[in-house]
């Protein structure tokens, strides 16, 4: 069977595979059992492993229920628009004008990477050097060979076999994808011409899967292929991620320092509905392909009880969930943005016009 029969029959697994869901269910002042309502989200895959991680500590913290089904950022946004769950996940930010048309408001959660992986026989983390221009150029089906002169002359040293590159891209709409496209648009003009940012994009070639499980997965089991996919998978699938050029000019591989590095030029503070891209950011430091995960809930909500709750979980995983974000390789929201964030709460009200995290804010203190 060759590689691309291979990698049809994997996409057409994976496009088949059912939505990831987590079930989570009172913390002393937080809530109490007759009263705590459930709270449901859908979106980001990219920020699957965090929330989950969240979702088990506020359960065992406050004994509530937090469900989350990882169904990809375009489906998250179609969800909340819909009114069909408490809250949506995308690492795609609303215009502050399509956010504000939908009655809704947009918050960061999070900050992580999308790196590309790669699975080349002899070459581990961090091994291959890769610029942003070539790595465009691999999407975009100009450069097909691992042994490419353009990216032969960026590993000297490094033995690049004589190999077809499968591209392996995101099928379902992701925001995964709009933060890699969104890097790729600003540093390769044929890229912003051709092909352009959003949540799904006409790749030209290569092979495509559902969620960042889905791409890892495809990845692992594809010699000579190369994926994007969160840091965190990456990291548990066992990947190899390559060195990317950044703005400054220095190669630099992810991780929490170089995430850490792209959110620290990044001004939340003038961003109309958060609306801030963290790709391509200036920083010695910096990875380049750094992104947050926003979450979409209504001004206007219809139960009182759900959203006091679904802000207490948020404001939980702000503070004490840093740390976990932390040991899963995500960058916590800085205190200065999450002061902003939760300024922005004051809009969110009960069905009687009533805000409902001033009453949160009061029941947990």
């Amino acid at each position: 069977m060759t590689i691309f029969k291979t990698l049809a029959m994997l996409s057409r697994r994976l496009l088949n595979l059912p939505l990831i869901a987590v079930a989570v269910p009172c913390w002393a002042g937080l809530c109490t059992p007759t009263l705590s309502e459930d709270v449901l989200g859908a979106g980001s895959t990219f920020v699957y492993p965090i929330l989950v991680k969240w979702a088990d500590g506020y359960r065992t913290a406050t004994g509530a229920k937090i469900s989350y089904q990882a169904v990809g950022s375009g489906a998250g946004i179609r969800q909340i628009k819909s009114g069909t769950v408490d809250f949506g996940a995308s690492d795609a930010p609303l215009r502050p004008e399509e956010a504000a048309a939908a009655g809704l408001v947009q918050f960061p959660v999070v900050v992580g990477g999308v790196v590309p992986v790669v699975n080349v026989e002899g070459i581990g983390p961090g091994q291959l050097r890769l610029t942003g221009s070539v790595l465009a150029d691999i999407y975009r089906g100009k450069i097909t060979k691992w042994n490419a002169k353009a990216i032969s002359d960026l590993n000297p040293g490094l033995a690049l076999p004589d190999q077809a590159i499968a591209p392996i891209h995101r099928a379902d709409g992701s925001g995964t994808t709009f933060v890699f496209a969104d890097y790729l648009s600003r540093v390769s003009t044929e890229w912003r011409d051709e092909i352009g940012v959003s949540t799904a994009v006409d790749f030209p070639t290569g092979f495509g899967g559902k969620g960042n499980d889905g791409i890892a997965l495809l990845t692992s089991r594809t010699k000579g292929s190369i994926g994007y996919v969160e840091y965190a998978y990456a990291i548990r699938s066992k990947l190899a991620y390559v060195s990317l050029k950044n703005r400054d000019g220095e190669f630099v591989t992810p991780g929490i320092e170089s995430f850490r590095s792209a959110v620290a030029n990044a001004d939340w503070a003038v961003a109309p509905a958060f609306y801030a891209s963290l790709v391509d950011q200036a920083g010695k430091q910096a990875w380049p392909i750094t992104g947050a995960t926003f979450v979409l809930i209504y001004k206007q909500q219809k139960k009182r009880l759900t959203a006091i709750e679904m802000l207490k979980f948020f404001d939980w995983s702000y503070h004490a969930g840093a740390r976990l974000a932390d040991e899963l390789h995500y960058v916590p929201i800085p205190d200065n943005v999450v002061r902003l964030v939760e300024s922005a709460w004051d809009d969110v009200k009960d069905p009687q016009g009533e805000p409902t995290w001033t009453a949160g804010a009061t029941a947990r203190h």
